[in-house]
């Protein structure tokens, strides 16, 4: 149950979900991410902290970075289950789709640049 209630509660925000939805195919610095939510860095920090206590993403720190990227294929199946059923009901949607073609734009910049032009903000 302690489970189910986790990936509920981090699937009960549209931001949260459009992250994972980002980290579909790749992995993402977290400056990447606040980059294409266009929210502030406590914010999205806390929303990929919610995402981890589900098990429905993982973070490494390199550096100064910290990069997310989708739970592996050793991850619990109910959270196997609930990244795919996020795929397949929201791959679509017009929100999505925009954010695919946003982050398409800011993976061309350099990461150190975005992250640079965040601190200075």
């Amino acid at each position: 149950m302690r489970d189910f209630m986790s990936i509920t509660k981090a699937l009960s925000d549209e931001n949260r979900v459009r992250a994972l939805l980002a980290l579909r195919q790749r992995e993402l610095c977290v400056c990447q991410i606040i980059e294409l939510l266009n929210l502030a860095p406590s914010t999205v920090s806390k929303h990929m902290a919610i995402l981890k206590q589900a098990r429905l993403v993982e973070g490494q720190k390199s550096g100064r970075w910290i990069y997310y990227h989708l739970a592996d294929g050793g991850a619990p199946s109910e959270v196997r289950e609930a990244i795919e059923w996020v795929f397949n009901h929201l791959s679509s949607d017009s929100r999505i789709r925009n954010d695919a073609e946003r982050l398409n734009g800011i993976l061309k910049r350099n990461p150190v640049d975005i992250c640079k032009q965040q601190r200075d903000k």
